[in-house]
């Protein structure tokens, strides 16, 4: 039986319904509306009367600030009523945290929870202003408009998927083929990047499955392979004489320390790290196989005795996430932040968040045909990443954003954090052949699916409706756990080697662990049946960790992290052939030479003119008075009070102020 509960703020506390009352009478314009009522709704499955009773005023609903409406759609007395939901397959943060506090409570199986918000608006409004406030809270890439009615169940029929089969015809593609096929698959990899595909599976002798063509599409990706900043400078033209200085200090760099490979962007960004280390001058940085954040050693006093510790610094841009979906591209921006630095086992302490943006007061019809409101944007991008920190329990330091044309083609989204920890909770081996990848954390889902190959392709209007999928969802509370199960030591001595999953899934995270790796995708916890081999491998659901152990350690390390409420199940195994597989539904659905992966594809050339640039010159005509009032009106000096309030700086008391 389905149970269904509605849930109000009590007027005095609805600060989202006053918060969307207020961006509709001035944002958009529409004055007829009075007043606005949001609602959360809860649909609840698998579970008894009884604990359904008692979990109404403690786990749906705080008495204090909350109404509770049961079964029935209470009589609202508004002709516009709505119902929104997640799109089937997105993670419902709210629904799961419901589901594990039922479970916590009951000690039992979990129960179903479906959650939607309910919108009921009053005044005489007009189709056209309906649609346009319907268009304003309904973001296509995450939600729908859902049914009122009651669903009988909320178990969906999952259709088998269908096996993974090879590609028929495709090494004997020609070349004017190329193109369409990319554009009909949703390729990132260009059609010199395709055609080194056939030619090696050419001399594999068969046709590629369609997974094994995502698979290297993934790696392949700028994401992942930097293809911008890897691209071989064939020759460089100074228009603007003051750059070809410095750009011949950065050759003399190179032969000084003998560097002989193609200049690129990545080595030009790089030279001073290579040449101090070159020189005796980086002693203290601390290197290793294993691809997590910057680190570097340093001693602590730790109770009037010194220790060694390593220092890790980490950021990240989220762009494209955060332009099409910014709550979630927010959030999972500090998430992966976060992350990499946790994968070498460390604790994060502190972050920061520095954002660029168009003018968010610019009114909605001034926004790009295909792209969401700035408004939009800056406001749910700030709730998401201040929800995400807030929620783990990372203090944020610096809040800034900055105002500028230039970023109305494309948000800027960079979070960075700092960590820590002893160095002798840091162990590490290279895997040996018999070793067992085991996966911790969040389960696998469609969420994130592409999100390596979606930042890393050309967008245009339609963009908002067809890249939803790419966008991943964070969950703070399962990263929480992964945070204390990493602080043991006990734990920390077992891990030879560690990978966080981010952008490529299990094809990435995994895949990049060891050089020979045989993966068994039928056994990657899911979060719903119906997910085919493809979206194991490339799903880029949060929240995970990949890990390699002794065979012998498994049952060990699988029993603690079930103390921590996290799942952990041995996916994997290191093997001597230097291959990548991967099994599914008892099938090997992907086998690929290691060599052929780390290839990067074809080579990218380019011919760089250093241009001449002016330089800047603030116009500072006019009289005092109307450069202060413009300066007044610069957003850029505004106050960001609201902004910065929505981080707290003080949580875990772990800074210096604290």
């Amino acid at each position: 039986m389905v149970y269904r509960l509605y849930v109000e703020k009590e007027k005095e506390f609805s600060n989202e319904s006053q918060s969307l009352l207020n961006d509709i009478n001035n944002f958009l314009q529409i004055s007829n509306l009075k007043d606005v009522r949001i609602i959360n709704r809860y649909d609840v499955e698998n579970i008894d009367k009884d604990l359904f009773e008692y979990t109404k005023a403690t786990v749906f609903s705080e008495p204090q600030i909350d109404r509770i409406y049961t079964e029935e759609l209470p009589d609202f007395k508004s002709n516009t009523v709505f119902a929104v939901e997640y799109l089937p397959g997105q993670f419902d943060q709210r629904a799961d945290s419901a589901q594990q506090c039922i479970q916590i409570i009951s000690r039992g199986i979990r129960p179903i929870v479906k959650t939607a918000k309910i919108y009921v608006l009053y005044g005489n409004l007009e189709e056209k202003e309906i649609l346009k406030i319907k268009n304003y809270v309904i973001n296509p890439v995450e939600c729908r408009e859902a049914s009122l009615e009651k669903l009988s169940t909320l178990e969906h029929e999952c259709n088998n998927p269908k096996d993974i089969l090879e590609i028929e015809g495709f090494i004997d593609l020609p070349k004017n083929e190329l193109k369409e096929f990319i554009s009909e698959n949703g390729l990132a990899m260009d059609i010199e990047d395709l055609s080194l595909c056939q030619d090696y599976f050419r001399k594999e002798k068969r046709n590629p499955t369609f997974t094994e063509i995502k698979v290297v599409d993934t790696y392949w990706s700028d994401h992942c392979r930097h293809t911008t900043f890897s691209t071989i400078i064939d020759s460089v033209t100074f228009e603007d004489q003051n750059i070809e200085p410095v750009y011949n200090e950065y050759v003399d760099m190179r032969k000084q320390i003998g560097i002989s490979k193609p200049v690129t962007l990545m080595d030009i960004g790089t030279i001073v790290c290579k040449y101090l280390k070159n020189t005796g001058k980086l002693n203290t940085l601390d290197e290793s196989d294993e691809i997590n954040a910057c680190t570097v050693k340093i001693d602590v006093e730790v109770n009037g005795k010194k220790q060694p510790w390593l220092l890790l610094f980490k950021n990240e841009t989220h762009n494209h996430p955060t332009e099409i979906e910014p709550f979630g591209g927010a959030a999972t921006c500090i998430g992966g932040a976060i992350r990499d630095p946790l994968s070498g086992r460390s604790y994060v302490y502190a972050a920061m968040r520095l954002t660029g943006a168009s003018d968010p007061l610019k009114p909605v019809n001034a926004t790009i045909k295909g792209k969401l409101p700035q408004k939009k944007i800056v406001s749910s991008a700030a709730i998401g990443y201040s929800s995400y920190g807030n929620q783990i329990g990372i203090a944020t330091g610096i809040v800034d954003e900055i105002y500028h044309q230039g970023y109305e083609a494309k948000h800027m989204e960079i979070g960075a954090v700092i960590a820590a920890a002893p160095a002798e909770n840091v162990y590490r081996e290279s895997p040996k052949e018999g070793d067992v990848v085991v996966l911790i954390g969040g389960r696998t889902g469609r969420d994130g699916c592409g999100g390596a190959t979606g930042s890393s392709k050309s967008h245009d209007s339609k963009s908002l409706e067809t890249c939803g999928a790419e966008v991943q969802k964070g969950n703070a509370p399962e990263e929480r756990k992964i945070q204390r199960f990493f602080r043991n030591i006990e734990v920390c001595k077992m891990i030879k080697k560690c990978n966080d999953f981010g952008a490529g899934g299990v094809a990435v995270a995994i895949g990049e662990i060891a050089e020979g790796l045989e993966i068994n995708l039928d056994v990657i916890p899911k979060k719903y049946e119906g997910l085919n081999g493809t979206e194991l491998a490339i799903s880029e659901s949060q929240e995970r960790m990949a890990v390699v152990i002794s065979e012998k350690d498994v049952n060990r390390f699988e029993s603690m992290a079930y103390q921590e409420n996290l799942e952990a199940t041995a996916v994997a195994k290191v093997i001597s052939s230097p291959y990548l597989k991967m099994v599914w539904n008892k099938k090997e659905i992907v086998n690929i030479s290691r060599e052929f992966l780390n290839s990067n594809g074809s080579k990218k050339h380019i011919s760089v003119i250093a241009e001449k640039s002016l330089p800047y010159k603030k116009d500072i005509s006019g009289s005092f008075t109307s450069l202060y009032k413009n300066l007044a009106d610069d957003l850029n000096i505004c106050s960001k009070k609201g902004l910065s309030e929505q981080f707290d700086s003080t949580i875990g008391s772990g800074t210096v102020l604290m």
